[in-house]
């Protein structure tokens, strides 16, 4: 819902420090194998019961995760870069979420099993919608140029990462957090399925 009002404002800084990494010979690849890293880190110090010191490289992720994008538009960006990009950024969603049940499996585990049934349909409603639009060659910068067709939805990419960040800061209220954020993820998906069915059907 909050990523096409903030791509306006994020963009120019992450273009000029994507222009800067790119004369460095940085790779978009490389930034977003880095930001997998770091989330993966992110989420053991999680697991191990330090949600605080997450926080550092969680943010770091989610930075390296717009720069990729930035320094592959500064040089050449491949499809393989965007394969890449959505791969990582399923693997650290699904982390996160990991990281609080194994942290408390018995206080966190139905609700973080919820949660990630949650994502993992959010996930696929996203994916498939993205395969149609693809087939119908549409195409939207609304969330900044994606190798990927973007819908929008009640929760995006800025969404998940202030509900990860607000994880980190209460851990002790994550179970409901995750039950309340699971549910709008279902709504989330539920409402691209519906803007699916106006846009794809009787389509061949």
């Amino acid at each position: 819902m909050l990523d096409a009002k903030i791509r306006p404002l994020i963009d120019p800084i992450l273009n000029a420090q994507g222009r800067r990494l790119a004369r460095r010979r940085i790779t978009a690849n490389q930034v977003t194998l880095a930001g997998l890293v770091l989330g993966l880190a992110a989420a053991v110090l999680i697991a191990f019961g330090h949600p605080l010191l997450a926080l550092a490289p969680l943010l770091l992720s989610r930075l390296a995760d717009g720069l990729d994008g930035a320094v592959a538009r500064a040089g050449q960006p491949s499809d393989f870069g965007g394969f890449l990009d959505i791969t990582c950024d399923f693997a650290f969603y699904g982390a996160i979420p990991l990281a609080f049940v194994l942290a408390d499996p018995s206080g966190n585990g139905v609700a973080g099993s919820f949660l990630l049934m949650a994502f993992y349909v959010n996930g696929a409603s996203f994916l498939a919608y993205a395969v149609l639009a693809e087939k119908h060659r549409m195409s939207s910068s609304a969330r900044g140029v994606k190798t990927l067709y973007f819908t929008g939805g009640l929760l995006e990419g800025t969404e998940t990462i202030a509900f990860f960040v607000a994880l980190c800061l209460w851990p002790a209220w994550f179970a409901p957090m995750a039950w309340v954020f699971g549910a709008l993820c279902f709504v989330t998906a539920g409402s691209r399925v519906l803007l699916a069915a106006r846009v794809f059907s009787g389509s061949a």
